[in-house]
């Protein structure tokens, strides 16, 4: 038996029936701070995943002045069964004057570190790659001093879209493996394990500085499965890791429901049990998102840069 799997042996599964547990309380931030933000990325044409995809630290990071764009509009052309984002076809829209529209809204929220992601863009032909390596260029120049993280979709799973982001120089390149293998078919229809595998293997290989990935966990998954992924992710080389409860968006038939919900403690043996594996970084917790506390983890990768390139 492992570390984890003694974790939950001995902590009786909470009922998801039952209504979420009191550790998933989401604390309520200034409103001042938050209004600021939406007035801004309004004035601005800007969308964030804090809000279409319903984050529950939202209002944490918003009151600390930092937040998670998202480019490329706000429709997605694939439908999973864990995301709140809105399925469509954007028929090879892009508007590519939103990089500079990041790049300003960057410098008067005076951010220090800026996380960029999108939805998935299946009628682009190179994923969007190009929109994420023009709005890493843009930052730069604005605000050579900011950090900057980018949240991929898996672009294919295409080495010249990948390399078109990582020759633009994050400093972390980001892609979510988001849950086990056995549970992909169900939650990630469109989006194969392997693919985003070698995804994270591909952007380690082309120079990426630090790469990242993320999983969700109440969606189905044993313990034993999750040790896999965590190898498996560790097995691409990736630096960082973040570990946390999966919350049903909404009550409707698309959206899969919760499995089980994991307790602060057993978050904490899943990190461990990470750490283990030879992660420069794990954020595991229960409303850890794959953006949440994203400076500090690459302050902390920095400081312990400790992993073979």
């Amino acid at each position: 038996m492992t570390a984890s799997e003694s974790a939950r042996a001995a902590t009786p599964p909470i009922d998801p029936a039952r209504g979420r547990p009191p550790w998933l309380t989401i604390r309520v931030g200034a409103e001042r701070a938050t209004t600021e933000v939406r007035q801004l990325l309004g004035d601005l044409g800007l969308h964030t995943v804090c809000e279409e995809a319903r984050c529950p630290n939202q209002r944490e990071c918003w009151d600390s002045r930092t937040a998670t764009f998202l480019i490329l509009g706000d429709r997605c052309t694939r439908r999973c069964s864990y995301c709140a984002i809105e399925t469509g076809q954007p028929s090879g829209a892009v508007d590519w004057a939103e990089p500079g529209r990041i790049a300003r809204a960057v410098s008067r929220l005076g951010l220090r570190h800026v996380v960029v992601t999108s939805v998935t863009r299946d009628d682009l032909e190179d994923g969007g790659a190009g929109v994420f390596a023009a709005t890493v260029r843009r930052i730069r120049a604005q605000d050579p001093a900011c950090s900057i993280e980018v949240l991929i979709p898996d672009l294919g799973a295409r080495r010249s879209a990948i390399e078109t982001v990582v020759r633009s120089g994050p400093d972390v390149v980001n892609h979510n493996i988001e849950t086990v293998r056995r549970l992909h078919d169900q939650v990630r229809p469109r989006c194969g394990y392997d693919n985003s595998l070698r995804v994270l293997a591909l952007a380690r290989e082309l120079g990426g500085r630090c790469t990242k990935s993320g999983l969700m966990v109440g969606l189905g998954e044993t313990l034993a499965e999750v040790d896999h992924t965590l190898a498996d992710l560790r097995s691409a080389r990736v630096d960082i890791v973040t570990i946390g409860q999966y919350l049903r968006p909404t009550g409707q038939s698309r959206h899969v429901p919760v499995s089980r919900y994991y307790t602060p403690a057993e978050f904490e043996t899943l990190r461990a049990s990470a750490m283990g594996l030879g992660f420069a970084h794990v954020e595991a917790g229960p409303l850890v998102r794959s953006s949440y506390h994203a400076r500090e983890q690459l302050e902390q990768h920095r400081q312990i840069d400790t992993i073979p390139r």
